[in-house]
């Protein structure tokens, strides 16, 4: 596959050199990133590895602001979390708290296993999952709080109906998209598409759910005992955990959806307006169907369809960014870097398989090797896409240290 301008391989004919192993009018092809000419052959690689074993180097280091601000707003969720474990406390008491923390970890594990499923071969930086998991269970939980207690203070009593199927999903959407966007202004460069969105959506709304459940599973155990918490966790716990973290992942999705495109803050900010108004109308079903008609066969007839409908998207989603890897791997494929054959195993879900498979066959398990060398493609590959897009000034350097780290750890592979 080739690209215009700077992305063109370059031909013996333009003057570029020499072919490749005798290969038919091909020099190495010259990205518009690195001169990704093959290490073996190259007559004067731009990029020469250090001999004579490989420096792994580290990728670079984002820009301060960015880490700035994301310790910053940790810190601030500190304090949010001190005021947090004071209401919990004064208003539900020490004890039905603690047993309501303990019960919401069960559903809170549960979406964060779907979320490394779908996330396995990319992982996004532990200080932004951190964040996107607080802003979740404290921000957007405090945010929801204090709208609904300045709701009360101007009205008075309201209808619970009401504020069910309208002021719940519309401000705690809300508050919970903010984050998700929160997460693009001080990561673009963790914010590859729109997995990386619905990973990041769903770990907000996993926060919020684990924050909410404490209260409830709480709330349940002072008024009705025993019997009402067991039911309140089998409802909330068991038969719906990825509720919130299936409506903001639609806020997520509608932002990578921009980021991927390489849009402006604006373009990024109208997509996620989008995706937050289907977060809030889908919201707004899911309560609705526990207020009015038959719980039970609401839950049968449209929520366990809406969440089979979910994650057979996030499949669509990842044969997507499995077909976009292996489309980014074959260029530097082309150029010398990988094999054919590696970039099968390094970019599809059977490859993977028979790739580690095959590490742990070799005399000394290699497998964690092999995660690694599929995991640096991976993120070579999410790079390489940045470049395409042009929205990213560092991502040169990112490539560069990303194909001499996976060239380091291959010959560690072969090394077996």
């Amino acid at each position: 596959m080739s690209f215009g301008g700077p992305y063109d391989p370059v031909r013996p004919e333009d003057g570029a050199g020499a072919p490749v192993d005798g290969a038919a009018g091909y020099a190495p092809p010259v990205y518009g990133s690195v001169l990704a000419q093959r290490p073996e052959t190259a007559a004067q690689p731009v990029y020469r590895p250090p001999a004579p074993v490989p420096t792994v180097p580290s990728l670079p280091v984002p820009a301060r602001r960015g880490r700035a601000a994301v310790i910053w707003a940790l810190g601030l969720l500190g304090f949010v979390l001190i005021a947090l474990v004071g209401y919990f406390v004064g208003t539900l008491g020490a004890a039905a708290s603690v047993i309501g923390l303990v019960l919401a970890l069960i559903p809170l594990g549960i979406v964060l296993f779907g979320v490394r499923l779908i996330d396995r071969w990319e992982p996004e930086p532990r200080s932004l999952v951190v964040f996107a998991l607080a802003w979740g269970a404290l921000a957007a939980v405090g945010i929801a709080l204090l709208v609904d207690l300045g709701l009360t203070t101007l009205l008075g009593q309201r209808d619970d109906t009401l504020t069910s199927i309208l002021q719940a999903p519309i401000v705690e959407e809300g508050a919970k998209g903010l984050g998700v966007l929160l997460v693009f202004l001080m990561a673009r460069r963790a914010f590859d598409g729109p997995v990386d969105g619905i990973v990041y959506g769903a770990l907000v709304g996993a926060g919020f759910a684990f924050t909410e459940n404490i209260q409830y599973f709480a709330v349940s155990l002072i008024e009705g005992g025993g019997q009402d918490l067991t039911v309140t966790f089998v409802l909330r716990g068991l038969m719906s955990p990825f509720a919130h973290a299936m409506f903001t992942s639609l806020t997520g999705f509608a932002i990578g959806m921009a980021a991927r495109r390489g849009g402006t803050l604006g373009a990024v900010s109208s997509a996620g307006l989008v995706g937050l108004v289907g977060a809030v109308l889908l919201h707004a079903f899911w309560n609705g169907s526990s207020v009015f008609g038959d719980f039970f066969a609401l839950y049968l007839t449209a929520q366990v369809p809406l969440f089979i409908g979910f994650i057979l998207g996030i499949v669509g989603l990842r044969r997507e960014e499995s077909r976009l890897t292996r489309e980014r791997l074959s260029e530097y494929a082309a150029a010398g870097w990988f094999t054919p054959q590696e970039v099968t195993m390094l970019a599809t879900p059977a490859g993977r398989r028979a790739g580690l498979q095959w590490a742990r066959g070799l005399r000394e398990d290699r497998r964690p090797v092999m995660k690694a060398f599929i995991k640096e493609a991976t993120a070579l590959a999410a790079v390489r896409q940045r470049i395409i897009g042009g929205r990213d000034a560092v991502a040169i350097q990112d490539e560069r240290a990303l194909l001499l780290r996976a060239q380091a750890t291959r010959a560690e592979l072969l090394a077996y």
